[in-house]
C-alpha cells in the first residue's frame, strides 16, 4: 500500500495517513472498480438465471476482484467481503435504502461500520465511501449534515473520504433536469471538502459531445476537491465515450463498476469473461484516463 504522511489542508494542520496516490495510478489518474452493489447486485443475478444467493454474491465478488482490480487504480467493496489490499481499498460505510428491483432512494451512514476504523485499516483500507442520495424532498440538511460527518469521521482516522451523490428527482418533481441537478448538487455537498468527489455523467453520456464537457467544466469549477464519474445510468457501450468526455471537462477519471463487468453476468461461467473482455474493457478505460484526466495533485492545486 502506497501509503505516505500529508498536512491536512483543509484545516487544523493536522496530518492524515494517506493522500490520493493511495488510489491513483502514478500520473496521478483513476480507474477504480466498485464491487459494492448488493441488492442491485443480487437483482441483475436473478435478472441472468443466476443463482442470487450469498455464496453466489460473494464467489462473483471474489471473481471480480481476483481479475479487475490488478489493473485498477482502486477498489471498492462492502463489508463482510474480502478483497485485496492492492490496490488501493475502498470500503462502503452507506446502508442503502432499496427495494428489490428498485433503485436506492435513500441512505445512512453504517455506523457499525464506523466503531472500529483501526481494524479496517488493518484489513488495508484506505478510504471510505458514502453515497448520498441528493434531491429535493425536504431533506437535504439531514443529508448535508451527513456528509459533513462523514468526511470529519475519515479525517479524524486518517482515512480518505469518497462522497457519492447521485441526484435524483423527488416524488412528483415535474421539472427535474439531470445536468443541473448534478451541478447543484456539487453546489451543495462539495464544500464538506472529501478527498475525492464521485459524480454522475451528464445527460448519461449521450447527445452533444460539447454540451457535455461544458457541463463537466462547471462541474469542476464548482468542486474544490478532484472528482470522478460512475457508470450508472450510462449504458455499458455509452461509458468509453462518456468517461473521455469528463475528463475533458475536468474529471481525474472514473470508478465504476456495472459498465466494467456485467457483460460476466451474461455467460455460465464469468470467470473467462471477466478474464478477457471485462480486463480488456478496463484497460480501455485506463488509457482514456491516462490520456486525458486531470491529475488529482492538480485538481488539489487549482481550487
Amino acid at each position: 500500500m502506497r501509503w505516505s504522511q500529508r498536512s491536512d489542508d483543509r484545516g487544523g494542520g493536522r496530518p492524515v495517513d494517506v493522500t490520493l496516490q493511495a488510489l491513483s495510478y502514478d500520473d496521478g489518474t483513476f480507474a477504480m472498480v466498485a464491487m459494492d452493489q448488493r441488492e442491485s447486485l443480487r437483482t441483475m443475478l436473478a435478472e441472468h438465471g443466476r443463482p442470487d444467493d450469498p455464496a453466489a454474491i460473494t464467489a462473483f465478488k471474489a471473481a471480480v476482484a481476483e481479475h479487475l482490480a490488478p489493473l485498477a487504480s482502486g477498489f471498492l467493496i462492502d463489508a463482510g467481503y474480502d478483497a485485496p489490499t492492492e490496490p488501493g481499498l475502498i470500503l462502503a460505510v452507506d446502508q442503502l435504502t432499496q427495494e428489490r428491483g428498485g433503485p436506492v432512494t435513500d441512505t445512512h451512514l453504517d455506523r457499525a461500520q464506523l466503531e472500529d476504523l483501526a481494524a479496517a485499516k488493518a484489513r488495508g483500507v484506505v478510504a471510505l465511501k458514502l453515497l448520498v442520495i441528493w434531491k429535493r424532498d425536504g431533506e437535504q440538511a439531514r443529508r448535508l449534515e451527513m456528509a459533513q460527518e462523514f468526511v470529519e469521521v475519515c479525517r479524524t482516522a486518517g482515512l480518505l473520504s469518497v462522497l457519492e451523490p447521485v441526484v435524483q428527482p423527488a416524488p412528483d418533481e415535474d421539472d427535474f433536469d439531470l445536468d443541473e441537478a448534478i451541478v447543484a448538487g456539487a453546489e451543495a455537498l462539495g464544500p464538506t471538502r472529501p478527498d475525492l468527489y464521485k459524480a454522475q455523467v451528464p445527460s448519461r453520456g449521450l447527445g452533444d459531445a460539447d454540451a457535455i464537457v461544458k457541463t463537466c467544466e462547471r462541474i469542476t469549477a464548482t468542486l474544490p476537491v478532484p472528482w470522478v464519474v460512475l457508470s450508472n445510468g450510462v449504458a455499458r457501450d455509452d461509458f468509453p465515450r462518456a468517461v473521455e468526455l469528463a475528463c475533458t471537462g475536468g474529471a481525474s477519471g472514473t470508478l465504476a463498476g456495472r459498465a466494467l463487468w456485467t457483460p460476466a453476468l451474461e455467460a455460465d461461467d464469468p470467470v473467462p469473461v471477466l478474464a478477457t473482455r471485462c480486463r480488456e474493457r478496463l484497460a480501455e478505460i485506463a488509457e482514456i484516463v491516462h490520456r486525458t484526466a486531470r491529475p488529482w495533485q492538480a485538481a488539489v492545486g487549482h481550487n
